[in-house]
């Protein structure tokens, strides 16, 4: 089977996908490359999920490319404004051309004698192979085929209709219906007020609160100075301003839990009814032990306020044939269920790895930098910020692997590998209490307890370190074809002599 090469290969074509695909087209213009997409159309996140009012979490001057203003007035923008500014992006940097549709990765094999990776693919139920010497996976951290729902007792008796929100329905009908939207994170607190434009009564059902915080769609300072500066400098000040402000307070909340779940509280509790129960937005974590949720414009404080929607804490006992009956013995009415329940996590889309013939085990290893992973050559892995925008860890990694791709043609090397010389002591990934998070930490990289296996989730940080770093650090350990078959050359001899 004839093996197409490419110098670098990209898996994913969604927000990662393009983005890194512009910075190799900017960073390393001389370089081959394709993308791998499994599915027919790029977007990733933004093309796969439909369901009603698909939003962003983080505001666009933060969440957009740092090489491609967002010029839209939305700050917290919708799905189809996001997708549309990727394939603009993608138009603007030639990128499009290089990506192979339903080509999906099954299996990528190293071989450090040539110092190539063997991508195995299917397309359209055929298997076809190509190689390259460096990779860039740009998957996601969640699985695409579906989501995560937990096993409910009597789900088989429900009349209703249950969706999960990674399958939406193609012109689902919720007008003047119950729906109840089971969770508590952002794509329910997204669902929530859409849904009650039309539904009779839509009920969240949570079985512990989030934290949520209030911010507009649009940022009115930012569209006035629209009116007198270029696009290029209200983007650069708009970022910089976010990103201040974010770290901010993150770190606010880490140091000071107490005072900033009263602030947050507070925040919530002026924008809803003097009746309202507060038990339902206070929950019993520290804030940013897991992710805070935004509602832009207060649109579900609105629909909350006009009883349009309601907030139910409390256990699933079961679902019956008309709804679901909750652990302190109550029931809801339910024409539609919607089990917001989270992600299936998946580290490289499920890709089966091996490294010299061996099968390499993620969760046994670490990962440095936030990239690369111990013992792995070559193959970096962009993923984002669990604390801020995905996209500006995103941008720094790929300026990372550009950086090395340009190291080794500068060097004469061929892979770049991380090595642990000290085997230091471990930690998981993730230290969020996320349910999605907590069932995955058995499959997935462990970090190390100090720099530069340990993740900060600090942009500041990561930008000092990723783009002005030193590379040849010691444990990342740059290598030829050459000294690999040297080595094997001197062993083959030892072994012929005894």
């Amino acid at each position: 089977m004839n093996a197409e090469y490419q110098d670098v290969i990209i898996i994913g074509a969604g927000l990662s996908g393009i983005g890194a695909a512009c910075h190799l087209t900017k960073k390393c213009p001389n370089k081959s490359y394709a993308i791998l997409e499994g599915r027919s159309s790029m977007g990733g996140t933004w093309d796969l999920f439909k369901y009603p009012g698909i939003r962003s979490d983080s505001d666009m001057y933060t969440l957009g490319y740092n090489f491609k203003p967002w010029t839209d007035p939305q700050s917290i923008a919708d799905g189809p404004s996001i997708l549309k500014y990727i394939k603009k992006t993608a138009e603007q940097f030639n990128v499009s051309s290089h990506i192979r549709y339903d080509h999906k990765a099954t299996k990528i094999e190293w071989d450090s004698k040539a110092a190539l990776w063997t991508i195995h693919i299917m397309e359209n139920g055929e298997s076809k192979i190509m190689t390259c010497n460096f990779l860039m996976t740009c998957t996601g951290y969640y699985n695409y085929e579906h989501g995560y729902t937990p096993e409910f007792k009597g789900r088989d008796s429900y009349k209703g209709q249950f969706i999960h929100p990674q399958h939406w329905p193609e012109n689902l009908d919720y007008e003047n219906k119950k729906v109840v939207v089971i969770g508590s994170g952002a794509t329910a607190v997204t669902l929530v007020p859409e849904l009650a434009k039309k539904a009779k009564l839509v009920t969240m059902l949570q079985r512990s609160p989030t934290y949520v915080t209030t911010l507009p769609k649009e940022d009115l300072f930012l569209v006035w100075m629209r009116k007198i500066m270029p696009d290029n400098w209200v983007y650069r000040f708009a970022r910089t301003r976010n990103i201040g402000i974010t770290i901010a307070f993150y770190n606010f909340c880490r140091a000071f839990p107490n005072a900033a779940r009263s602030f947050m509280t507070k925040m919530v509790k002026k924008e809803l009814p003097e009746s309202f129960d507060m038990k339902h937005f206070t929950p019993k974590y520290a804030p940013w032990d897991e992710r805070v949720c935004v509602v832009p414009d207060s649109d579900m404080f609105s629909v909350i306020s006009d009883g349009k929607a309601d907030i139910v804490t409390d256990g699933i006992d079961s679902l019956t044939e008309n709804g679901i009956k909750l652990s302190s013995g109550e029931s809801l009415d339910a024409d539609i269920i919607v089990s917001a329940t989270g992600l299936d996590i998946q580290i490289m889309g499920g890709i089966e790895v091996r490294v010299d013939g061996e099968e390499y085990d993620f969760s046994k290893k670490m990962i440095y930098r936030g990239i690369l992973f111990q013992d792995l050559p070559n193959l970096g892995m962009i993923f984002g910020y669990t604390n801020a925008s995905w996209t500006l860890k995103a941008d720094l990694v790929s300026e990372y692997m550009c950086r090395m791709i340009n190291h080794m043609d500068a060097t004469g090397t061929q892979y770049a590998v991380p090595e642990d010389h000290e085997s230091i002591s471990r930690i998981p990934f993730m230290d969020m209490s996320s349910g999605y998070i907590q069932r995955a930490l058995s499959k997935v990289p462990q970090q190390g307890e100090k720099l530069p296996w340990r993740l900060y989730q600090n942009y500041m940080k990561d930008m000092m370190m990723l783009r002005f770093g030193k590379l040849n650090d010691g444990i990342l350990s740059f290598k030829s074809k050459s000294e690999e078959a040297a080595v094997d050359a001197t062993e083959d001899k030892s072994k012929l002599a005894s």
